[in-house]
């Protein structure tokens, strides 16, 4: 297994966290304030980039601006953790000629969806990241959802997730949640991680059948798909075919793409969009059990290496 990645040390009470849109433009204030509101009522302190309402296009500012909101936090010596405001579309944007600076103790990066480019991008200098609820979904979060995700920042252990098993067996591995559109992106660029002995965690959004076939074929094109462990399928929201047209269903789709693998996958899992999106550390040594399952940790994600 390529050894896990170093966990940031556990947040306490008066941690500074900083607000970035690393992404897409920023749709809805009053769920960001909602999201930043709940950090702050469980002691953190939050500071917001003032930037965070940029707009240009579709993106939440400029390539510069997003990229310098993202610097800033990294190099603050007082900021403990980054917290993303929303997906959409940009974060792999700012990753061009970008380093991460590895004098600088790691700190804990907090999104999913589009943030899975900056993730995975982490992920490959040793560092993980969370991929979980963004500011703007936090407030939608069920309760124990949301005590995974404090648990998790605070080095506490995080319960097994269970799901259903679609094939059986066990598989031991680095877990490297994603969405599926975004990852399939970073394929045979120097922002894929190395895949060898993973275990995949995926899920994606209004995205038709179709669609999904065409992304899971290029992952079996490519050849990465012999090289996982596993694979953790979490919800494939609004991914329905259009009404009259003859197609399979999503979940068609990925049990033809993916149970002739012969390796254990375990999905509905309780994590990506539009429902329950269970936080899950990057890079950290997971199990996955499709006899029971379930998808777990091998180590508590708090620990240092």
């Amino acid at each position: 297994m390529i050894a896990p990645c170093q966990t940031p040390l556990p947040l306490k009470s008066g941690d500074l966290l900083r607000v970035i849109a690393p992404s897409g433009k920023l749709r809805d204030r009053e769920a960001l304030d909602r999201g930043i509101e709940i950090w702050r009522e469980r002691g953190f302190r939050v500071e917001v980039a003032p930037e965070i309402e940029a707009s240009w296009g579709y993106l939440a500012g400029t390539d510069g601006t997003r990229r310098t909101q993202l610097a800033a936090a990294w190099a603050d010596p007082e900021c403990r953790g980054i917290l993303c405001a929303r997906g959409g579309y940009g974060g792999m944007r700012l990753l061009e000629d970008w380093q991460w600076d590895r004098t600088i103790e790691p700190k804990w990066l907090i999104g999913f969806s589009d943030i899975t480019a900056l993730l995975w991008s982490l992920a490959q200098q040793g560092i993980s990241g969370i991929h979980g609820p963004l500011l703007t979904t936090l407030s939608d979060e069920p309760d124990w959802s949301r005590d995974r995700l404090f648990d998790l920042v605070v080095g506490k252990p995080i319960p097994v997730l269970q799901g259903d098993g679609w094939v059986g067996n066990v598989a031991r591995g680095k877990l490297l949640p994603c969405n599926l559109t975004v990852a399939t992106h970073l394929l045979g660029t120097k922002l894929q991680p190395d895949l060898t002995g993973a275990i995949l965690a995926i899920e994606d959004v209004t995205e038709a059948p179709y669609r999904i076939d065409r992304l899971l074929t290029h992952w079996r094109l490519t050849g990465v798909l012999s090289q996982v462990a596993g694979i953790a399928i979490g919800r494939f929201s609004q991914c329905e075919p259009p009404a009259g047209s003859s197609s399979f269903t999503v979940e068609e789709v990925l049990r033809d793409r993916l149970t002739d693998l012969n390796i254990p996958i375990v999905a509905n899992l309780p994590f990506g969009h539009d429902g329950c999106n269970a936080a899950l550390p990057v890079g950290v040594a997971a199990i996955l059990d499709g006899n029971t399952g379930t998808l777990d940790f091998l180590r508590k994600p708090g620990d240092r290496e």
